[in-house]
């Protein structure tokens, strides 16, 4: 007999072609050739739906029975016979076959075997279309919290190290060239605003998610007296679908989540691509911990950022979800079409990358450590220069006219190899007669800072502001 490995590692072996009957081929005279059996089954992987698959089925057989469809008797042992189940794929007892295509014909087959009779009224008014869309609403609900809450923890890592650095003198840049002095409180504060959007998204995709399609059958609906609402209440859905062929053929909600998760991937990256720079030799800002680094086969001295690489380009992958669950969609007519099965792999990908990233950053933060005086050190000499031109026009110079002042002192200074910070008050007159002795203070990396208190500003004083309004978030 042919064996096709479980992906799950509790898993037991699937035998391809097996002599158990499907049990949606009455139709069939002949059963499909193993090659298609593999080929069209998602039970490989949507295996990792199951925990949801029987907590829906509970809820509509519940609500079978109190709308006359089952009896008390029969709800007892399908609900006793799907905790089993449970149990069983747990543990890592449960013979999966392939010929059950999916998670919830494999559930099914095994109640059938289970309780006998009773376990064939479980699918009564139901259709995978339907039981498949409710199980990744519920599964992804699930995971979008678990997301928002490591979201929530590295936010919360980030604050708190900011707490302890709102002084700290660094270079801000833009085009990867020192542009003018911040504070590293306020470059972090940067990345808690990024996550702070991202835990907006993630809600708003949570949202989406809690309306429960169960009740739209095929793609419409059932002539049996279904209580839509009381599984829906049961489930803790805020609202049910409106449109049955709309509910077995969604999945913008699965977009919702990838676009979601796509975007914070890009997030970390971004943050993991500064640290790798922050930790090169050429930055020297921050030491990366031995704890998360990784050595060289062939070269003793290396200490390399591999963890923060592979965050970066998994990126990649998360993005790939995106593209490809949006590159699926496009095409597909009403209602339900089997392209949709590519949304679980989508999902489960997805996760796989951004949980771990999330997790394994909120650790790594707190062990950074940084070399606070060679930032001070990169955090002056031209970098001061709009400092100047504003100076200037608080004296009543026009912006563009103290703009080709300070630009004249730059090309003039750097030529003779000298900063900003060694010029004299007579050197700057030369240049112009606006400049009196207070510009000299200005030529500190420390009150560049300071004076920048407008809001959402590096000042100290705005910072603290901000982490005030921060709070504990």
């Amino acid at each position: 007999m042919k064996v096709r490995r479980s992906r799950e590692k509790n898993a037991k072996a699937v035998p391809v072609g097996a002599a158990a009957r499907n049990l949606i081929r009455g139709r069939f005279a002949r059963g499909r050739i193993p090659e298609v059996e593999a080929f069209t089954a998602s039970l490989p992987f949507d295996r990792r739906l199951f925990r949801h698959d029987i907590r829906g089925s509970i809820a509509h057989a519940r609500m079978l029975e109190k709308a006359g469809l089952l009896k008390a008797s029969e709800l007892r042992a399908i609900v006793g016979g799907l905790g089993r189940i449970e149990s069983e794929i747990a543990d890592g007892r449960f013979k999966f076959d392939i010929a059950d295509e999916d998670i919830h014909l494999a559930v099914e087959r095994r109640l059938i075997a289970l309780i006998g009779e009773p376990g064939r009224k479980l699918h009564t008014g139901r259709s995978r279309n339907d039981q498949v869309a409710l199980d990744m609403r519920l599964y992804l609900r699930d995971e979008i919290a678990g997301v928002i809450a490591l979201v929530a923890g590295l936010r919360a890592v980030l604050i708190r190290l900011a707490r302890r650095h709102v002084a700290t003198i660094m270079p801000g840049y833009t085009h990867l060239q020192r542009a003018q002095p911040v504070t590293l409180a306020h470059h972090l504060l940067a990345y808690v605003e990024m996550l702070g959007r991202d835990r907006e998204r993630f809600e708003q995709s949570a949202a989406r998610t809690a309306i429960m399609p169960l009740g739209a059958g095929a793609l419409a609906g059932t002539t049996l007296p279904l209580d839509r609402r009381m599984v829906a209440r049961a489930l803790g859905f805020r609202a049910i679908t409106a449109n049955s062929m709309d509910a077995v053929s969604d999945r913008d909600f699965v977009v919702d989540f990838l676009s979601a998760a796509a975007l914070t991937q890009v997030h970390l990256s971004r943050m993991s691509e500064e640290m790798i720079l922050w930790t090169s030799t050429e930055f020297g800002f921050a030491a990366l911990p031995d704890e998360f680094s990784t050595g060289s086969s062939m070269m003793p001295q290396k200490k390399n950022p591999d963890l923060l690489e592979l965050i970066r380009g998994k990126t990649g992958r998360v993005i790939g979800d995106l593209v490809a669950m949006l590159t699926v969609l496009k095409g597909l007519p009403l209602a339900y079409n089997s392209d949709l099965q590519e949304d679980k792999e989508r999902v489960f990908d997805a996760l796989d990358a951004l949980k771990p990233a999330l997790e394994l950053l909120a650790k790594f933060w707190p062990k950074l450590r940084f070399d606070t005086k060679r930032m001070r050190a990169a955090a002056g000499g031209f970098a001061l220069a709009t400092d100047l031109a504003e100076y200037l026009v608080s004296r009543g110079t026009a912006f563009r006219r103290a703009h080709e002042i300070v630009g004249a002192i730059v090309r003039e200074t750097a030529e003779a190899g000298r900063t900003l910070e060694d010029l004299s008050t007579a050197e700057l007159r030369r240049h112009s007669s606006a400049f009196g002795a207070g510009a000299i203070a200005i030529l500190r990396a420390e009150n560049s800072v300071a004076r920048r208190t407008i809001e959402g500003g590096p000042a100290p004083s705005a910072v603290k502001r901000r982490l005030k309004e921060l709070g504990g978030r």
